[in-house]
């Protein structure tokens, strides 16, 4: 029993320490990116951009930020109702809003769809549709912002140098093959060799397998999902659009929507805080195509950077007022 118990304490202590480490080398990831950065941009410009900024269209992208929350809700209810999984609307909100909240405001090793993975499963939800239904619900958002990306991009190539424009193209066909690819590997996980098939873990990529054929593989569930997917990813290019027309920036509504989607894209990279660092570089580069001077990207980049912090704050009181705050727990659900 002593042994037992010096055992899993030692553990404890290891996992702890990894975290601490992962932790502090996303912060000195996001730190280098920032440096960099600051090294090439002219600071006192894009910080007078953002003071100046039009308030009237800051408080409209707000209002679209939070019906971005609505549209995220939609679509997770979508995937969640072709995996027969049943979560109410407020449910959904909350633990949305919540997920957003550990996503933007913590620097936590937790990312905010592992608290919602745990928020729903202490809700009612089985393991198996909480794990589900938030994986798919993000396959359904990249295979959105794919579809996106395929519409606008023709519009878009006359917008740039033809230099810049040839690897366009072949880049867009690589993430395409590569978003559809992924699609299909999901749905044949369930083809592993029978001897392997009484692993828990091999159990669990056949539901994952099964529950990615209901979504995509049916029209109706497929439509809702990928509808509402487009949808939000129009919505954020919207929001990014009003967000450089309130800072003085030349840009278009169809340049969000095709420069956006990769942006998001190295966004997800669990390699820094909350994509601080990551998503001002990418966005210094993908809208310098567009003849955006760096500054200007940069202030665009720190906006909506900051109205993701806020949109994130009514998750952060709905975490502190709930009786459940020991999120770091998350863990005990793969004892069940």
């Amino acid at each position: 029993m002593l042994l037992n118990q010096t055992s899993n304490y030692l553990l404890a202590i290891i996992k702890m320490r990894k975290n601490n480490i992962i932790l502090a080398l996303k912060f000195l990831v996001s730190g280098a990116l920032i440096w960099f950065l600051i090294d090439g941009v002219d600071l006192g410009a894009a910080s007078v951009r953002i003071l100046d900024a039009d308030l009237q269209i800051l408080a409209l992208v707000m209002g679209l930020a939070v019906l971005q929350v609505g549209i995220c809700v939609v679509r997770w209810r979508a995937v969640l109702g072709a995996i027969d999984g049943v979560l109410s609307v407020s449910n959904c909100f909350m633990l949305y809003f919540i997920g957003i909240f550990f996503n933007q405001a913590l620097p936590s090793a937790v990312g905010g769809d592992a608290v919602r993975i745990y928020r729903a499963y202490k809700e009612g939800l089985s393991l198996h549709c909480s794990i589900n239904g938030v994986m798919l619900e993000r396959v359904a958002t990249v295979l959105g912002l794919i579809i996106l990306v395929v519409l606008a991009t023709p519009f878009f190539v006359n917008r740039v140098e033809s230099e810049d424009a040839a690897w366009i193209i072949p880049t867009l066909s690589v993430l395409c093959v590569s978003g559809v690819a992924s699609v299909i590997v999901l749905m044949y996980l369930d083809r592993l060799p029978s001897k392997y098939s009484h692993w828990s873990f091999v159990h669990g990529l056949a539901l994952l397998a099964s529950d990615t054929r209901r979504v995509f593989l049916s029209p109706v569930n497929a439509f809702k999902a990928l509808s509402w997917s487009l949808m939000g990813h129009v919505n954020i290019a919207l929001m990014v659009f009003l967000l450089g027309g309130s800072i003085g920036l030349e840009i278009t509504w169809l340049d969000c929507m095709v420069l956006m989607p990769p942006v998001l894209l190295v966004m997800t990279l669990p390699i820094s805080i909350a994509g601080w660092g990551v998503r001002e570089q990418a966005m210094v580069a993908a809208f310098a195509l567009v003849n955006v001077p760096g500054e200007g990207a940069l202030a665009l980049s720190i906006m909506f950077g900051l109205i993701g912090l806020v949109t994130g704050l009514p998750g952060g009181i709905a975490w502190l007022i709930s009786s459940d705050k020991k999120i770091l727990k998350i863990n005990e659900i793969s004892d069940h």
